[in-house]
């Protein structure tokens, strides 16, 4: 019999719900002291925990929660299902030039003061554009 598979937001609520027990163990926190901390809110640590999105956390979140409890990103990255880059050869910034405006976008993406639900909707944007098909000039 085949265990069924796990999907990213069981695999992730279960990597939350071991870092907020070793913290309260190791560390007597919370889960206000863990937000204090992480700079990840208590809502947002509770959806984390319910499993409860649909969008991918933002991963600068999940990277200032990992610091913050001294945990390595490449886990809590690979319980959201997202491959391990750590190891992965870097190309210098001259090589892949990004153009400005991408650059903005991605900015916007990763800035606490952009409203989330402006993020979704760059989000969803940019879904539809990646999967619209390529139209060559015939």
């Amino acid at each position: 019999m085949t265990s069924p598979e796990v999907s990213p937001q069981m695999a992730f609520a279960r990597f939350v719900r071991r870092a907020i027990d070793d913290a309260r163990e190791e560390r007597g926190w919370t889960v206000s002291d863990l937000a204090t901390h992480t700079g990840v809110g208590r809502s947002t640590v509770f959806r984390w925990l319910a499993g409860d999105w649909h969008d991918y956390p933002e991963l600068a979140k999940v990277r200032g929660f990992c610091t913050a409890l001294d945990l390595p990103v490449t886990a809590a990255f690979r319980a959201l299902g997202l491959p391990d880059t750590s190891h992965a050869p870097r190309r210098p910034a001259d090589e892949t030039p990004v153009e400005a405006d991408v650059r903005v976008i991605l900015q916007r993406l990763a800035d606490p003061a952009v409203p989330a639900e402006e993020k979704h909707h760059i989000r969803d944007l940019l879904r539809y554009l990646a999967r619209r098909p390529i139209r060559r000039a015939g």
